[in-house]
């Protein structure tokens, strides 16, 4: 991998490296496409009142101002502008902002970098890429859509070099239901309580909820119960009922996570749990909440999450309800080169090398280079007419396969330096094999 970045948490790929994560987000970009997802991009700033409409972060986010502007032309509070720390909430307000000419329900996709100024460490850096797919719909937005957004992740993240992963699933009226069925009033409390379940263990959450929420021993350990129930299947619904709780936004909640696991277990088998310690820690979910871990890599954390949100857009009466995924593509491209599960074939795009046999070739030598071009093989010319060895060694040291020879007869070879094969070619009508036309990501 390259050398640690000098400035800690923004990390920099080798062209190797970048490759790896061009090939990551090209896949992603197909399969959201496939599914009908059209690209947005929003800005890099937001105002802050904006970003911290939804969930206090305060802490993380990078403010932005020019390095001399006046103290008393700076503006402060809610009109100060900052760097964006997802792409949820900017697309909340592209939503507002641009509702006359979207089509709804609204299926969009969305890569960018995001910031967010946390402590660095391996699969969490300060300046990070996303790619996020949500569907919002004007008023409303049938359920059927928490289930598609599952099935299209476990498809995007299947094509990817990386280990086997788990879409583990909750729904937060489920858990908020059961909270309140229990005498637990401060329901979001719990829910950030239950949120470090992973992180802390649950003795420690049990304090949490005794300290923070007022939970009595009881109520502590009926959440945790709750927290414990994992399957595969729907069976988690009867795990529930056994708890012997009754509320109807559990009711609501059991029946929504009932569906979704029940479709996307049929149609992708053992990549899906219903996983009732899920809780996510942004205030604006609603329903329900997605979260993905590399199986064998748990202390990685989530490289997908998500959810529901009813009420995270809204123009006055009017709301636009969604629900959204977003992939973590620094996390997942970090712990790809980190562990070696893939690399690119070359360390550059070029196929051939056309060289010069002497410093008046080099107008000839563009012109071989611009027929391969126009068949759409990546070519670069030698800058001099060194020996015929030193050029073969540069196209060797940056990984190009072919290297092209003209004579002075005006005939033509190409050499795979490989294999050391050398063969006539037609500058009008060859091209490499199809598997060295451009540089290849396969797993190690």
């Amino acid at each position: 991998m390259a050398r640690k970045s000098s400035l800690s948490g923004f990390p920099e790929w080798l062209p190797q490296e970048r490759l790896v994560e061009l090939h990551v987000l090209d896949t992603l970009r197909r399969t959201f496409e496939l599914h009908g997802f059209s690209s947005v991009e929003t800005r890099a700033v937001e105002t802050v009142g904006q970003l911290l409409r939804k969930g206090e972060i305060d802490k993380e986010v990078y403010a932005v101002s020019r390095l001399q502007e006046e103290e008393s032309a700076r503006s402060n509070g809610e009109d100060a502008l900052a760097l964006h720390f997802d792409l949820t909430v900017p697309f909340a307000r592209y939503v507002v902002e641009n509702a006359g000419h979207l089509a709804f329900p609204f299926r969009r996709y969305q890569i960018q970098k995001a910031w967010r100024g946390e402590r660095p460490q391996e699969g969490r850096a300060r300046e990070f890429t996303q790619a996020d797919i949500d569907v919002v719909g004007d008023g409303s937005l049938p359920f059927r859509y928490d289930v598609e957004l599952a099935l299209v992740v476990i498809e995007a993240l299947g094509g990817l070099p990386i280990p086997d992963f788990q879409l583990r699933i909750n729904n937060r009226k489920l858990a908020e239901g059961f909270y309140r069925g229990i005498g637990l009033t401060d329901t979001a409390g719990v829910l950030r309580s239950i949120d470090k379940l992973e992180k802390i263990g649950p003795e420690k959450v049990a304090q949490l909820l005794r300290e923070e929420t007022g939970a009595t021993d009881a109520q502590a350990e009926a959440a945790l119960k709750l927290a414990s129930i994992r399957t595969e299947d729907t069976s988690f619904v009867g795990l529930v009922r056994g708890l012997g709780v009754a509320d109807p936004l559990l009711d609501e909640g059991l029946a929504e996570l009932e569906q979704v696991i029940a479709e996307a277990s049929k149609r992708a088998p053992g990549r899906v749990l219903a996983d009732l310690s899920i809780a996510r820690g942004l205030d604006y979910y609603t329903g329900t909440v997605y979260e993905t871990v590399l199986v064998g890599h748990e202390s990685l954390g989530s490289i997908c999450s998500g959810g529901r949100y009813d009420a995270l857009a809204s123009k006055g009466n009017r709301t636009f309800p969604g629900v959204g995924l977003s992939i973590g593509v620094t996390r997942i491209v970090t712990r790809i080169l980190s562990q070696g599960f893939a690399a690119a074939s070359r360390q550059v795009p070029t196929a051939v090398l056309v060289t010069l046999a002497n410093d008046d070739s080099w107008s000839s030598a563009q012109d071989v280079a611009a027929g391969l071009r126009s068949r759409g093989v990546p070519v670069e010319v030698a800058a001099s007419a060194e020996k015929f060895g030193k050029q073969i060694k540069f196209a060797d040291r940056r990984g190009i396969p072919f290297v092209w020879f003209t004579s002075e007869d005006g005939s033509h070879e190409v050499k795979d330096i490989r294999s050391g094969e050398q063969v006539a070619a037609d500058p009008a009508t060859w091209t490499p094999p199809a598997e060295d036309l451009w540089p290849a990501v396969s797993p190690q």
